[in-house]
């Protein structure tokens, strides 16, 4: 069998008519987009310049506020250069024309002896032990020496021997001298020989010269005595001054040796010493007659006048300082040697000073220096510190009494600045 197709009527008009369909509906769908396409570009736009609006809008408030800014900046610098700060000053004093000094110091006694042996021996008896007050010539020790005595008893026999023969050489003497008077005369009338002459002549020469030789015998072995007799005294040791046993080192039956062994310390308290060592910036103006207060930490309530009495004259190499000795009068034994004190000076000064408030020194890089004023304008002067007294301070250069320094400066207050001088009213 042989299958037929058959095709509807109608079908070949079917495609013309969907063809205009389509067309139809793509018409109606352009004219709907096309306004809708309109609208997007409108509202693009709007949103564009509302944008580029408000940037200008920014941008010239920023330009408006920026030219403010440089205003005020110029108005504010204007007014700092046209500003006159008020400053409160002080006057510089000219210092006075003694300088007080308070240094550490150490007091010494007057006098001090440290005796020793002068003799050999044994300690016979002592009589003072440490602490005790003497007198000058009171026996402080006995030292017994027997071979001493037998020393000097042996020195003056050999002495009476040394007489004894000085008057044998003197009798020598006296007949050679007789003996040549005699022969001189019978030898110039020719009794006598030249020879028998010379022999009495030579004779009285050499007796003369014996009676010399005893005679210095006698002075060597007198002389020996004194010596024996003088290290006899030396067996009673005595004080050589006033003053008070600070030391003892020897006891009854010890053995001495003469110019070794230490026996005592003996100081002189009623003038006591005091020594200080004055800095090389104080020592000039310094000298003998300058007033002088001891003080003593352990006794506050009283104070030890005195005046300086000696210096060395020369600084010492090592710390550049003045030795410097003070007297003071001690007749109450109130100071004792080797106590720790402070003394203070009144030296009078050589070069002049100036004293300026602590509050007008400034310190920065250039230095040290002060502002001045000087008819309503600032000069910053450079000065050198001399001494600090905490709120006051001593200088030696860079100002001069009467200058007005400003107290507390500002940081920013530069060479030449205008300032206007603030008098404070003084309330009662």
């Amino acid at each position: 069998m042989t299958d037929t197709a058959v095709r509807p009527k109608n079908e070949p008009n079917d495609e013309p008519r969907n063809e205009k369909v389509e067309d139809r509906r793509g018409a109606e769908s352009d004219r709907v987009a096309l306004p809708r396409r309109r609208g997007r570009r409108y509202g693009a736009a709007l949103l564009g310049g509302t944008a580029l609006l408000l940037l200008v809008g920014g941008l010239a408030q920023g330009a408006w506020r920026h030219h403010q800014a440089n205003l005020g900046v110029a108005a504010t610098a204007q007014e700092v250069r046209a500003f006159v700060p008020n400053v409160r000053v002080a006057a510089v004093r000219a210092s006075d024309g003694t300088t007080a000094v308070t240094l550490p110091a150490t007091t010494t006694a007057f006098e001090a002896a440290n005796i020793f042996a002068r003799t050999n021996g044994y300690i016979e008896k002592r009589y003072v032990d440490i602490g005790d007050q003497v007198k000058a010539g009171d026996l402080l020790a006995n030292i017994v020496a027997p071979e001493l005595d037998h020393q000097i008893t042996q020195a003056k026999a050999t002495l009476a021997q040394n007489r004894a023969t000085l008057q044998q050489t003197e009798a020598s003497r006296d007949l050679a001298q007789v003996t040549n008077a005699r022969d001189s005369n019978l030898v110039k009338q020719g009794w006598l020989t030249l020879q028998q002459g010379d022999n009495d002549r030579l004779t009285l020469q050499a007796q003369t010269a014996a009676v010399g030789v005893a005679q210095s015998n006698i002075a060597a072995q007198e002389a020996q005595i004194r010596i024996l007799e003088q290290e006899k005294a030396y067996q009673r040791v005595v004080a050589p001054f006033d003053g008070v046993i600070t030391q003892r080192n020897i006891d009854n039956g010890s053995l001495v040796t003469s110019g070794s062994t230490f026996m005592f310390t003996l100081m002189h308290s009623n003038v006591i010493r005091t020594q200080v060592f004055v800095p090389q910036d104080e020592a000039f103006g310094l000298g003998p007659g300058v007033d002088a207060v001891v003080r003593v930490p352990e006794i506050p309530d009283r104070t030890f006048p005195g005046k300086v009495t000696r210096i060395a004259s020369a600084l010492q190499p090592g710390s550049r300082t003045l030795l410097t000795e003070i007297d003071v009068p001690n007749p109450d034994g109130a100071l004792s040697p080797g106590i720790y004190c402070t003394v203070q000076l009144f030296i009078p000064r050589k070069t002049p000073a100036m004293i300026i408030p602590a509050d007008a020194v400034v310190f920065d890089q250039n230095g040290l220096h002060v502002a001045v004023v000087r008819n309503g304008a600032v000069h910053l002067q450079k000065i050198t510190i001399a001494r600090d007294f905490g709120t006051e301070v001593e200088v030696h250069d860079g100002v001069k009494p009467g200058d007005q320094v400003v107290l507390n400066p500002m940081v920013n207050l530069a060479e030449g600045n205008k300032v206007a001088v603030r008098h404070e009213t003084k309330t009662s």
